[in-house]
């Protein structure tokens, strides 16, 4: 039966087995990156941002975090227009986290009275790549978000009612 078919035909069926047969047994390209190379440095840095992150107790801070719940919605415009930052400083505040019966009663308060702000600045920050990976390449969950600050403008805070993960 073999000799029924052309010479050409088995020619090509060789050639198209072998192809194959390379191209499922070739090594992985080398331009991926082991898992090594992976673990080997820290996420520290998103799409060219440097992140830091900052633990303090929220009374310490309670003047900077009711001034940037006050400026949810300037800030939301300006969440909208970031395409880089040079520096993102995330400041957990493990003190206000839900574990912990959630933030002080003033900053509670300054959250329910701009509670519309607020979401719609968790809205613009779930929108946004850059800071949505900054955010939750830190395991901190948006709703934990309770404010943002500007510092020039290659520079932003993000207050956040949560632990760091460990």
């Amino acid at each position: 039966m073999i000799s029924r078919i052309p010479a050409r035909s088995r020619l090509q069926c060789v050639v198209a087995a072998s192809l194959f047969a390379a191209i499922v047994s070739a090594p992985p390209a080398m331009a991926q990156t082991s898992a090594s190379d992976q673990q080997a440095a820290p996420v520290d840095r998103i799409i060219d941002s440097e992140v830091h992150e900052e633990q303090v107790q929220t009374a310490d801070d309670s003047d900077r975090v009711i001034a940037a719940i006050e400026n949810a919605s300037e800030n939301t415009s300006l969440v909208r227009k970031v395409t880089d930052l040079d520096r993102v400083d995330i400041v957990f505040m493990p003190d206000s986290a839900a574990v912990e019966g959630g933030p002080p009663a003033e900053i509670a308060t300054k959250l329910d009275e701009n509670s519309e702000s607020i979401d719609g600045l968790r809205r613009e920050l779930e929108s946004n790549a850059l800071l949505y990976h900054a955010i939750n390449s830190r395991n901190i969950l948006i709703t934990d978000v309770v404010g943002i600050e500007f510092d020039g403008e290659k520079h932003m805070v993000i207050f956040a009612a949560a632990k760091p993960s460990p």
